[in-house]
């Protein structure tokens, strides 16, 4: 049989397709490298600027809502524009150094390029303000972020966390109330039972389906 392609081609060919596979490989080994990074706990997430919830929560007493505003309306949280920020620091620490990329950020009209501290891939679905509606605190997820200089990851926030909770949520469950207050304990069984079952809570197979994340 007459060979079609050269070796040389042959060659070429073998070249190229080893290089596909190569660059997929290491695709595939950075998105891994990143996962892994994403996954690290108790690591505070370096920012443009040093922003300490320590300081803002837990000495000022902001309320959560203040900066991220949709999170008790949509899936996603929110984070505080610059207009948001300047609101004070127009006056306070206005000159300090560490605020230059605020002040930048008004001059040019472009976000503050925040590193994300909680990620989920794009298979997750995932929504706050049914979270903050069913008694699950923002403590339950972030921590102590009232105590947390730099933020940083609490939990793992991976499939079988999740599902822990969704088995079984009413040892993490808090008053209406109380959702926003870092510092409150949970509610006690007896409460948490009552609260379950005002809030749709006692029986959980819909919690578990895997439609229920997986949109």
């Amino acid at each position: 049989m007459t060979q079609v392609f050269s070796r040389r081609a042959e060659l070429g060919v073998k070249l190229v397709v080893l290089g596909v596979a190569g660059v997929a490989v290491a695709a595939l080994a950075t998105a891994a490298a990143a996962l892994r990074g994403s996954l690290v706990i108790g690591e505070p997430m370096p920012q443009p600027i040093p922003f300490s919830h320590k300081h803002h929560v837990g000495d000022d007493g902001l309320d959560c809502r203040y900066c991220h505003t949709t999170v008790e309306t949509q899936a996603f949280a929110g984070m505080p524009s610059t207009r948001t920020c300047l609101g004070c620091h127009s006056q306070l620490f206005a000159q300090a150094s560490v605020l230059a990329p605020l002040h930048e950020s008004a001059a040019t009209r472009r976000p503050i390029a925040w590193n994300r501290v909680h990620f989920l891939p794009q298979f997750v679905y995932f929504d706050h303000s049914i979270h903050l509606a069913k008694g699950v605190g923002c403590v339950e997820c972030h921590g102590r972020v009232d105590q947390m200089p730099l933020t940083w990851r609490e939990a793992p926030l991976q499939m079988q966390w999740c599902l822990d909770c969704h088995r079984d949520p009413l040892p993490h469950l808090r008053a209406p109330a109380d959702v926003f207050t870092l510092s409150a304990p949970r509610a006690t069984p007896q409460e948490a039972a009552r609260l379950a079952q005002a809030l749709g809570l006692h029986d959980t197979r819909r919690l578990t389906d895997c439609s229920t994340c997986h949109r």
